[in-house]
């Protein structure tokens, strides 16, 4: 991703936003000079995206400890901002969301003690470079670095932003080959960096190799287009995607601000195409750490026909550390959606356990007490309820052809010890960092 906005005269006359500007007053919009066909060509926004403390300087002139936290953290971490995701930002406001996505910040060099470069293992559990397999039936694929937005908070932070190159030909056949020799996966996890960084023949080279394997079933294609990019999907695009049905697009809002007419166009481009689009959020402090945050949002995907699929609990990752809230944070704001708003609008809260445990939901109690005849529950207003057992355990289990099914059985942890004659479950001793656990 080649960076344009550097301070030579040639550029500024191509480029008039990249000359250094007067303070701007609040709410003005900085880009408002761009015409109209550069400002709407994806393209143009990539080339253009803000990489440096010097473009934030000359776009928006901030405060100087702004500045100071650009330089700091871009010694460690790389920066690039959309011009389309910037225009939503306001440096003045004490809290904006967007700005606390965008800009790196001092906070990002303090380091904690727990902050891993991998939380989640997935180099562990990957056989092959650029392929991780932890789940039974599914592998994610990561097949570029390269994202439109380094997002302050990335979880992969280890691996994106440092060279701008996509999956070799060489890696993306191993990865491909070890697919069809598992015959057990059936759903493909298609991420990176941002898969809609490469062309649409790249895109489609991918997507057309995995659906000439017969045993895979679904695919899944992680981006954040459509909110930092939203440009990005064209009906291009979506009429190449159409080919690859069931396809479905997990995306990444997190706050209802990232929800313009721009994202919704897109949004609305893709479901008319037939893909389902889930929500994935990241719980992070002072951003959307708030019940009603996460109600507004949640409720407004919902209107551009984008389901709350996901709350992330923000990972232990290096250098994220002051975005991450208290467990009890998520679950509080999960007691607050369930029952008060519809179920659509409610996702599940996860926590992706450190040291490659996967994901774990966590939720309310709402099982007060129970007893072999009878069980005690509470609902969404405190009202306290017994729900009185049945006392027949006949069930079809057993009996219904997909239970001859291996594919379909529980092949590990306590969900095997419910169907299988095991009575001892010994996990596998998994490593943090120079620890053993």
């Amino acid at each position: 991703m080649g960076n344009t906005i550097i301070g030579s005269i040639v550029l500024q006359l191509i480029h008039p936003w990249t000359q250094t500007m007067a303070p701007r007053k609040k709410n003005k919009n900085p880009f408002s000079r761009i015409p109209a066909k550069q400002w709407n060509d994806w393209k143009w926004q990539l080339k253009n995206c803000l990489t440096s403390a010097e473009d934030v300087i000359r776009v928006f002139d901030p405060a100087e400890e702004v500045v100071e936290g650009i330089r700091a953290a871009s010694r460690h971490f790389r920066m690039a901002i959309t011009p389309y995701y910037a225009g939503l930002m306001d440096l003045e406001a004490t809290y904006c969301p967007i700005r606390a996505q965008a800009i790196p910040s001092i906070s990002e060099v303090e380091f904690e003690e727990s902050d891993l470069m991998d939380p989640l293992e997935e180099e562990r559990d990957s056989p092959v470079p650029g392929l991780t397999h932890r789940y039974p039936d599914r592998v994610l694929l990561l097949v570029t670095d390269v994202c439109s937005m380094y997002c302050r908070h990335c979880t992969r932070r280890r691996l994106v932003g440092h060279e701008d190159h996509h999956i070799d030909s060489n890696r993306f056949q191993k990865a491909i080959q070890y697919i069809k020799e598992h015959k057990e996966i059936r759903d493909v996890v298609i991420s990176g960096g941002d898969p809609l960084t490469m062309s649409d023949s790249k895109i489609e080279a991918i997507l057309k190799a995995l659906r000439a394997i017969p045993h895979i079933e679904i695919i899944r294609l992680g981006t954040r287009m459509p909110v930092v990019l939203p440009m990005r999907v064209t009906p291009a695009l979506v009429r190449m995607l159409r080919k690859y049905h069931p396809l479905y697009i997990a995306t990444h809002f997190n706050h209802a601000k990232e929800i313009t007419s721009a994202s919704t166009k897109a949004c609305s481009m893709l479901a008319d195409g037939g893909f389902p689009i889930l929500n994935q959020s990241v719980l992070l402090r002072e951003v959307n750490d708030c019940p009603h945050v996460i109600k507004e949002l949640n409720q407004k995907l919902l209107k551009v026909r984008v389901t709350p699929y996901y709350i992330y609990q923000c990972d232990m990752s290096k250098g994220i550390s002051h975005f991450r809230t208290s467990l009890g944070r998520g679950i509080q704001i999960i007691e607050a959606l369930r029952g008060h708003t519809s179920g659509l609008a409610v996702p599940t809260f996860v926590v992706d356990l450190p040291g490659g445990g996967g994901k774990v939901p966590l939720m309310p109690n709402y099982t007060l007490s129970r007893s072999d005849d009878r069980a005690v529950l509470r609902n969404y207003e405190g009202a306290i309820t017994v729900y009185m057992e049945p006392h027949r355990w006949d069930s079809v289990c057993g009996h219904d052809p997909a239970c001859k099914e291996e594919r379909y059985k529980s092949q590990k942890g306590p969900g095997m010890l419910m169907t299988k004659p095991h009575t001892v479950l010994e996990p596998r001793k998994r490593r943090i960092g120079p620890k053993l656990i």
